[in-house]
């Protein structure tokens, strides 16, 4: 997979901290109308939550985990969510769990994008940063929105530090119970931020491929590393 680093770098002294990576979100779709045409398409479908048709519109082989078979199958599986197939445990959940995987893929797919190479179309556009190796993938995230701010606590009305625009920042443990997250920025400065900005590197993407005959098709929607 190709990536992109754009780095703003500061002076401070040390070369560890002095790194702020920034990336502009440009939507590569435009390039190739055809592609344009398949993702709208392929959004109006999400959005009707017709399951066939998304199906249809995947690879045979899509891949979803780094641990499953993908395919049809899978696929289908995971955008129905029958109750019955749960343990007893999270049945009361299958209806937000299939929701909530209708949302990411939704969301993941109306996020800008770029292209690995003619053929190959990855979205969000920020999973083509390519991380120094002192920041850990894991607690890496990007800072999904302009002028986003960075505030002195977690306190929703607390100081505003500075406003965050397309950043990498770093979150050692992540709160899933507070809308405010403790973030670290590439100088090394903390804040809080809230958590709807935030998007993990290792989140939900989707590759677009286009086949020999011109046809696109949505060939990998998968979270992790």
């Amino acid at each position: 997979m190709i990536r992109a680093l754009i780095v703003c770098f500061v002076s401070l002294g040390s070369p560890l901290v002095a790194q702020r990576i920034h990336l502009s979100p440009v939507d590569q779709a435009e390039k190739d109308p055809t592609l344009s045409i398949f993702r709208t398409q392929l959004l109006t479908d999400i959005i009707a939550r017709d399951t066939e048709a998304v199906v249809a519109a995947s690879c045979n082989q899509i891949y979803l985990s780094h641990g499953g078979n993908g395919g049809h199958d899978e696929f289908r599986y995971n955008l129905t969510l029958p109750e019955e197939s749960l343990s007893e445990e999270y049945r009361p959940q299958a209806d937000s769990l299939r929701e909530a995987y209708w949302q990411n893929l939704q969301k993941t797919l109306q996020q800008p994008g770029y292209f690995a190479d003619s053929s190959e179309f990855w979205m969000p556009f920020h999973w083509q940063i390519d991380l120094p190796v002192e920041i850990g993938i894991f607690e890496a995230y990007f800072v999904n929105g302009r002028g986003v701010a960075l505030r002195q606590s977690s306190e929703s009305k607390a100081k505003i530090l500075e406003q965050i625009t397309h950043e990498v920042v770093t979150i050692t443990k992540f709160d899933e119970n507070a809308p405010y997250q403790h973030v670290t920025l590439g100088d090394g400065r903390t804040g809080y931020m809230h958590r709807d900005y935030l998007w993990p590197i290792v989140g939900y993407r989707a590759s677009l491929t286009k086949a020999a005959n011109g046809d696109w098709q949505l060939c990998s929607f998968v979270a992790g590393d």
